[in-house]
């Protein structure tokens, strides 16, 4: 065998997948992060981009950044992070083509670091120009590349290779459905979440209550699609473990995240008037970027990027894996059949 069939015969890479694992991982606490931002209100902690008070970003005087004012540390924490977001994405990239790889597979590696470059801007711009529009686009943009960042370790995986329509399941055509709506359904939460976080101060009552109504009845569509979903894959597939286990991991994080938006609600506004006699909440007082108001709605902010992550793993892997066994279609195929010639007989 000659060099060049070894090199075509070879199996690709693990670098791609090793690198997409390693870029989703740093792009989640990056999330975080920039949830604890716009908690604090700390976007304007630093007035210049892509400078730091003048100096270069890398050159900012550490001393001044850790022992400094806590909104100016979670700030300039926030580009350092995300200087590593970005350098991990060029790595991805600059892998996915020099290594053996398809080239959908490549292009997806484009896809990744133009979606990088352009949060940068944005948040750089949102920065400049101090735009409320922007920051808010800036917020709901961190999310969709985290769940792209998920979707490049599911299809640089071995297992992507290898489980192509491996799994035969009646049910197959349904859960492929299913699970593309998740995500959509995840997105539109997260986007209705965004408004919430950057609605304006001058905006009026009743345009904030509708959009709290939204937010409340997307969630509970969302809460009861997750679970509907894990229940279909738990009968129509019980044995696909990478399926099952997001479908069921989805059940756990939609359950979390509703008892996160509760305890968010209590932090930031109190106690619903329906319980404000019980003991908890006559002793309880709201106090205005205090620590837990902090973590706590920062990590629902947080939890629902992961919902949103996880249901696209959900979908990228269902359309891959799930396929309809051919006595199914048989059968469908006869039924239609069948029925067409009783209306023709009619």
């Amino acid at each position: 065998m000659n060099v060049e069939s070894k090199i075509l015969n070879s199996e690709p890479s693990a670098w791609p997948h090793r690198l997409a694992l390693l870029l989703c991982c740093t792009t989640f606490p990056l999330v975080w992060v920039g949830g604890l931002v716009t908690t604090y209100k700390a976007g304007m902690a630093v007035p210049d981009w892509p400078t730091t008070y003048g100096y270069n970003l890398f050159l900012y005087p550490w001393q001044t950044w850790l022992l400094g004012p806590w909104d100016l540390f979670i700030e300039h924490g926030h580009r350092l992070f995300a200087s590593v977001v970005g350098m991990l994405t060029i790595l991805l990239c600059v892998s996915l083509w020099m290594t053996k790889q398809p080239k959908w597979l490549r292009m997806l590696g484009i896809v990744a670091l133009a979606g990088v470059i352009f949060q940068g801007v944005l948040g750089g711009m949102r920065v400049v120009l101090n735009e409320r529009l922007l920051a808010m686009i800036h917020g709901c943009f961190g999310p969709a590349f985290f769940a792209f960042t998920a979707t490049m370790v599911v299809v640089t995986s071995r297992q992507w290779r290898e489980n192509y329509r491996t799994v035969n399941s009646n049910s197959g055509r349904l859960l492929r459905r299913l699970t593309l709506i998740m995500p959509v359904l995840a997105y539109s939460q997260l986007a209705l979440g965004a408004h919430l976080r950057h609605f304006a101060p001058d905006g009026s009552p009743e345009a904030f209550q509708s959009l709290v109504m939204w937010h409340i009845t997307v969630a509970l569509i969302l809460a009861v699609y997750i679970v509907v979903t894990a229940i279909v894959f738990w009968r129509g597939a019980p044995r696909i473990k990478p399926l099952l286990f997001p479908a069921t991991l989805l059940v756990g994080l939609v359950g979390m995240q509703l008892a996160l938006g509760g305890a968010t609600w209590i932090v930031k506004y109190g106690w619903p008037a329906f319980l404000s006699a019980s003991a908890g909440a006559s002793t309880f007082t709201v106090e205005a970027r205090s620590w837990w108001q902090a973590q706590i709605t920062t990590a629902h902010v947080a939890t629902g990027s992961l919902i949103l992550a996880i249901s696209t793993v959900l979908a990228v892997r269902s359309s891959r894996m799930l396929d309809v066994p051919a006595a199914h279609y048989s059968r469908q195929k006869s039924a239609r059949h069948t029925a067409s010639l009783a209306e023709g007989a009619v």
